[in-house]
């Protein structure tokens, strides 16, 4: 097979990589297309606040001029200054079912990265670990929810064939917003709420004033909460702003709130509608086509993904957390929403995931991989 890999770098090449996704899951019914404007975003180094530290090189990989494959190499510029581990990432892999041609994009990735200076590849990550990151790797049996990833099994087989090895697993967990509160979890989080004075606010859409402050205290806690976390990386002031502009519109205030301590806030829970079950008939990823689908489908998602639930260090073993699960709950009763997703989840947090099964009896129905591999 003539395989040639190509750097993207131009606007039309870009264009092209975007696109050329379609290729890949012609007939997968579980697929849900991107919006190719809001991929074009994601991939705006003038306008996405990721690329003023970040430097990212995307690659097409073509034979008989026909795209069979992509990839992207990146180098999170924050990353190396915090972990200085001289890692590099790629992302935004696509591969037709050959080992040639994945061999050849990941080479191109590596070789990319090692001319400056990386010398561990991992991935993959769109474009970071604040993104879509990781292949699925088990619950092929339904689409993803919202910002979650999606990939032909085969993708796993073409990684590890290529010199890859697992280097942390994903995990999500699937609720049902009807029984997951247990007698004892409701009793536990009202001795909380007494012991540590614990009141819960929605946050202010409606306020522009109000709505800056609080994306402030969202995120202080998040950039505290995380610091511990494997591959964390604290997101600058404008990144943080620039996501939030972009989940304002489809979040569900019902579903964004922050806990306060005797008036200190302390902690916030953030699930976003599954708007995948809109999104999935928008087989185009047309932004008009998307509009539609959202406006006349949006009122009938059951499904909210559990995307962000974190707690001041000093908190975190007061139970606060269970208090704004129990308050998922209080939201669910007057909505049309039935079900949840909590992801994503490390493998290693075995505290959550303690009391994801144990207390909430939630199910761990989804796996996903993140892959390393030493650059040679």
């Amino acid at each position: 097979m003539d395989i040639k890999i190509i750097p993207v770098t131009n606007k039309a090449g870009k264009m092209r990589f975007i696109k050329s996704q379609w290729k890949f899951y012609r007939g997968d019914k579980n697929w849900v297309p991107p919006i190719v404007a809001e991929r074009s975003k994601l991939l705006d180094t003038d306008k996405n606040p990721f690329y003023k530290h970040s430097k990212i090189q995307l690659f097409l990989a073509e034979s008989d001029g026909e795209v069979v494959g992509r990839i992207a190499a990146i180098l999170n510029g924050n990353h190396q200054m915090i972990h200085k581990d001289h890692t590099g990432h790629f992302g935004f892999f696509e591969c037709i079912d050959n080992q040639e041609v994945a061999n050849a994009l990941f080479e191109a990735a590596e070789k990319w990265l090692k001319d400056k200076g990386m010398k561990r590849i991992i991935g993959p990550v769109n474009p970071s670990l604040n993104d879509e990151c990781a292949f699925l790797l088990e619950g092929y049996n339904s689409p993803p929810v919202t910002l979650m990833p999606y990939n032909p099994k085969y993708y796993l087989k073409l990684a590890e064939g290529a010199g890859f090895r697992k280097e942390k697993d994903l995990y999500a967990f699937h609720l049902n917003m009807d029984t997951f509160v247990s007698e004892k979890m409701e009793r536990l989080q009202d001795i909380i709420r007494k012991r540590h004075d614990i009141v819960i606010r929605n946050i202010d859409f409606k306020n522009k004033a109000q709505f800056q402050k609080d994306v402030a205290t969202l995120k202080d806690i998040y950039n505290k909460a995380w610091e511990p976390n494997w591959g964390f990386v604290k997101m600058t002031d404008e990144e943080f702003d620039f996501l939030a502009a972009d989940l304002k519109p489809v979040a569900d205030p019902r579903f964004a709130f922050i806990a306060e301590s005797h008036g200190k806030p302390v902690g916030f829970a953030l699930a976003l509608p599954d708007i995948n079950e809109c999104l999935i008939h928008n087989r185009g990823g047309s932004l008009l086509g998307a509009l539609w689908h959202l406006l006349t489908k949006k009122k009938k998602i059951k499904l909210v993904r559990i995307i962000v639930l974190g707690v001041l260090p000093e908190f975190q073993k007061t139970g606060v957390d269970a208090v704004m699960y129990y308050q998922f709950k209080l939201m669910h009763k007057i909505t049309n929403i039935q079900y949840g997703e909590a992801s994503w989840v490390l493998e290693d947090n075995d505290m959550m995931i303690k009391g994801l099964q144990e207390t909430m009896k939630s199910e761990l129905y989804k796996k996903y991989r993140m892959y390393v591999r030493e650059i040679k």
